[in-house]
């Protein structure tokens, strides 16, 4: 398995064997990202496997990719809007 955590200029990724049994939360643990990351907070961050959302509790299975997302600079939401409002000006 392997955990990543994308940042504005460059990928980190750890890859890790663990026992069948692990959680997403344990491969969090085992991979370092705590250490190389101290101002990351796990607890509150979201979290994927494969861009689907899951939990710290949740188990693993052989080749699964454990991605820790960053915050959204902005609303997903706003921005359309703001967009659709610019685009509509310039027709």
């Amino acid at each position: 398995m392997e955990v990543c955590h994308a940042l504005p200029a460059r990928i980190w990724r750890v890859r890790l064997q663990l026992a069948g049994d692990a959680t997403v939360g344990e491969a969090i643990e085992a991979s370092g990202l705590a250490a190389e990351f101290p101002e990351l907070d796990v607890q509150t961050s979201a979290i994927g496997i494969f861009s689907r959302p899951c939990g710290l509790q949740d188990g693993l299975r052989d080749g699964d990719r454990i991605e820790i997302y960053r915050p959204l600079i902005h609303d997903p939401k706003d921005a359309r809007r703001s967009r659709a409002r610019r685009e509509g000006r310039r027709r």
